[in-house]
């Protein structure tokens, strides 16, 4: 995991050593990238669309491994998307602007949403959810917050109000509203897909939980 970190944070060449110190962190951090890599190992997943996906890193990291044939990044940030393409530079990989709250998914093999749902008010989470559960793909990864884990949920809480406050982003602040598990995997379950919930927060305090709907 440390090699894999490292060879992605290297191609991150036109950005803050600060910067590039998050993303390597990240890689090697995130319970999520560890779980991700391990089913892409067992099983490969083909074409990959990744909602949310900042500055790509996640993406670079399952086509250097060798878990992804190709990867299409969506993002909201103009600028992130624009480190993503020159990052991923001669990789088989296409970064796009696109608001989530309304763009058609790209067609994929596996769809991954990384804590994206707590980003959204919740109109826009139950139409998303509804156009993933519609979208076709074979598998299926969300990384989801938890509202019902005790102390965990109570601390992310606070930390997601916190960020959202030094962020800068107004619009939220203060309106942390984090969708059960049932309602997540409810659409995806009536679309046919069998869903696997399990914990994701290794190392750290948050309630985040790894949602994997596969094809019956």
């Amino acid at each position: 995991m440390a090699d894999l970190a490292g060879q992605v944070a290297a191609r991150y060449r036109d950005v803050s050593r600060t910067e590039r110190g998050f993303i390597r962190g990240k890689l090697k951090g995130d319970p999520a990238v560890a779980a991700l890599l391990a089913l892409g190992a067992a099983r490969p997943f083909g074409r990959v669309v990744d909602l949310g996906c900042g500055r790509g890193q996640l993406a670079i990291a399952l086509l250097l491994a060798g878990v992804a044939e190709h990867v299409t990044g969506v993002d909201i940030d103009a600028a992130k998307i624009g480190v993503a393409r020159a990052a991923a530079d001669g990789l088989p990989a296409r970064f796009e602007v696109a608001d989530l709250a309304h763009a058609p998914l790209p067609p994929c093999d596996t769809l991954l949403m990384i804590d994206v749902l707590l980003q959204l008010p919740l109109p826009a989470q139950d139409g998303l959810l509804a156009r993933i559960a519609a979208s076709g793909a074979g598998r299926i990864a969300v990384r989801a917050f938890d509202p019902e884990r005790g102390w965990r949920s109570a601390l992310g809480f606070g930390m997601e109000r916190v960020r959202r406050l030094l962020g800068g982003d107004r619009g939220l602040a203060g309106a942390v509203a984090p969708r059960p598990l049932p309602e997540i995997a409810a659409p995806l379950a009536a679309a046919g897909y069998r869903v696997e919930i399990t914990p994701c927060w290794a190392g750290t305090p948050l309630p985040n939980v790894l949602l994997l709907a596969e094809r019956s």
